[in-house]
């Protein structure tokens, strides 16, 4: 079923009843497009299970775990190091000529 974001946003508590009690899954859209996926927890296992084992996620998924075998001090250090060089970055020269 198709189901715009703000109804999904009015309606959670009854989609949610429908997902769980009627094993319904919802395909929620903004501005007509499909953004997002509502499936029970057991069709999820389901399609967790049947993923490519091989398979790797793209976008903003793949940053999912990315850091997980660094410890919290080398995490640190990264940031420290990023908020260094953007504290001393002074921009590029801008000139206002009238």
């Amino acid at each position: 079923m198709r189901i715009g974001l703000a109804e999904a946003k009015a309606r959670l508590p009854a989609v949610v009843d429908r997902v769980f009690h009627h094993s319904e899954r919802y395909v929620i859209e903004r501005r007509g497009r499909p953004v997002a996926a509502l499936v029970g927890v057991d069709e999820l296992a389901r399609l967790e299970a049947t993923s490519p084992a091989g398979e790797r996620p793209l976008g903003a998924l793949a940053l999912v775990g990315a850091w997980a075998e660094l410890d919290d001090a080398e995490i640190d250090a990264f940031l420290a190091n990023v908020r260094a060089a953007r504290d001393a970055d002074t921009g590029r020269p801008v000139s206002v000529e009238s």
